[in-house]
């Protein structure tokens, strides 16, 4: 057997972060469905309907307060970073949102302290 070639067993280097593809904006339009709207300023138009339709199907019946819109909302953000898009959320109120590294196996964030 040859030995495996310092080339394959190297990490991979750091890239460079790349610019964005696209441009999301993610709106609630109010608790009357249907209640998210997809809006994109730049970006491929078939990659952009693509996360659009991916996006509705997350979120189509979940209003901001229920408990599976957090879930579904990060898998979202996720979604948007394999993408290289750029995502921006219009709820109506301030949102923060965890980096996904911050997320647990299921994809909700990390639970905080009981009290909290």
């Amino acid at each position: 057997m040859s030995p495996v070639g310092e080339e394959a067993s190297a990490p991979e280097e750091q890239e460079e972060p790349q610019p964005p593809v696209g441009h999301v904006r993610v709106v609630y339009l109010g608790p009357v469905a249907p209640h998210w709207e997809v809006q994109s300023d730049y970006g491929d138009t078939a990659l952009i309907d693509e996360f659009r339709q991916r996006t509705l199907a997350r979120l189509v019946l979940l209003p901001p307060h229920d408990p599976q819109f957090r879930r579904n909302r990060e898998r979202v953000v996720r979604d948007a970073e394999r993408e290289n898009i750029a995502l921006e959320w219009d709820l109506g109120f301030p949102v923060e949102v965890p980096p996904a590294g911050e997320l647990d196996a299921d994809g909700a964030p990390e639970a905080a302290s009981p009290g909290a």
